[in-house]
Parts: structure tokens; C-alpha cells; sequence
């Protein structure tokens, strides 16, 4: 084989793989800045904002015409649920350049608290899709659809924030590592 050949990128034969643990100049690099990709959780009025959303994409839904109150529910559980896991679990790195890739292979959830779990930003984030899912439960009267659609939307939501969830990824979506 020629050697001055680039190989090609070989895929994992796993759907599911586990990121590595970062490298001590990572972490060096991590430590020397303050994360302000995910320090903003933390901020006075930054739960308020889900809140918000959430508010807002209901008034959105209900005032389409002929929309019922069920699927207006169900929506507004499937997009909230939706752009929470694009923010928290499907983005990787920080947008700004301020940290210089230090956290390039961490998602936003990762990032928050430095990776603690259960910390109070982490519980506040793991209960809203929940109450989300039983506010629109309940207003969709437990209608077996809606109830199926709205139990996948919080599902794929809530795994990737458990503990067993930490670092693994789906390379449906995302490209998996290099197998040398």
C-alpha cells in the first residue's frame, strides 16, 4: 500500500459509543477560564426562561385557527422538548471562541457544573421536561396518542440527562471518533 495514501475515515460498527475522557491538557485548559458557555445556567432569570418558552410556544399554538387544545399541548411539549435536547445534548463545544476548543467534545449538559450531577441547575433542568410531559398529559385527558407522542418526546429527553448518559453518544446523529 502506498503510505503517502490518506486513509480514509473508518465508522464505528456501534450506534452507541462512549467519549474518552479528556487529555490533562484539556482539562489544564478547561481549568484556566471560567466556562461562561455554561456558567449562564446559573444566572439570576436563567430558569425563568424556560418558563417563558414554554409559555410562549403554548400562545403561539393556541391562537392558530382551528387548532384544539390537545395538539396545542402536544406541540408545545415536542418542540420545547426538541430544542432542549438540540441545546443540551446534541451541540458539542462552545459557540465563541473564548475558551480555545477546551470543551469541543463536551455537549452543553456536560459542561454545566463542571459534570456534577444532581446539582440544582441539572435538577431544575431534569424537572421541567417531566412537568412539561404531565401538563400535557393531563390536558391531552390521557388520550393513548397524544400520550405516546408526548412519553417519546420526554424520553428523549430525560435519558440523555441521567448519569449512565454522561460522555456516551448515539453516532446516528453525530459522527463517531477515529478507530486507530
Amino acid at each position: 500500500m502506498n503510505s503517502g495514501k490518506k486513509r480514509g475515515r473508518r465508522r464505528s460498527s456501534s450506534i452507541l459509543y462512549q467519549e474518552p475522557q479528556e487529555s490533562i491538557e484539556h482539562i489544564s485548559d478547561q481549568l484556566a477560564a471560567p466556562n461562561l458557555n455554561a456558567g449562564w445556567v446559573n444566572a439570576k432569570g436563567a430558569w425563568f426562561i424556560h418558563v417563558v418558552l414554554i409559555i410562549t410556544l403554548k400562545i403561539l399554538f393556541d391562537i392558530m385557527p382551528g387548532m384544539s387544545q390537545e395538539t396545542s399541548w402536544t406541540l408545545t411539549n415536542i418542540c420545547y422538548m426538541f430544542g432542549s435536547y438540540l441545546m443540551f445534548h446534541y451541540v458539542r463545544g462552545v459557540p465563541f471562541d473564548f475558551n480555545a476548543g477546551a470543551y469541543d467534545n463536551l455537549n452543553m449538559w456536560e459542561q454545566i457544573d463542571n459534570g456534577d450531577q444532581y446539582t440544582p441547575a441539572k435538577k431544575f433542568l431534569l424537572s421541567v421536561p417531566i412537568l412539561l410531559f404531565l401538563l400535557s398529559t393531563h390536558y391531552t385527558h390521557y388520550d393513548l396518542t397524544y400520550f405516546i407522542v408526548n412519553f417519546l418526546a420526554v424520553l428523549g429527553v430525560v435519558i440523555p440527562k441521567l448519569p449512565f448518559s454522561h460522555r456516551l453518544r448515539v453516532s446516528l446523529f453525530s459522527d463517531p471518533p477515529d478507530d486507530d
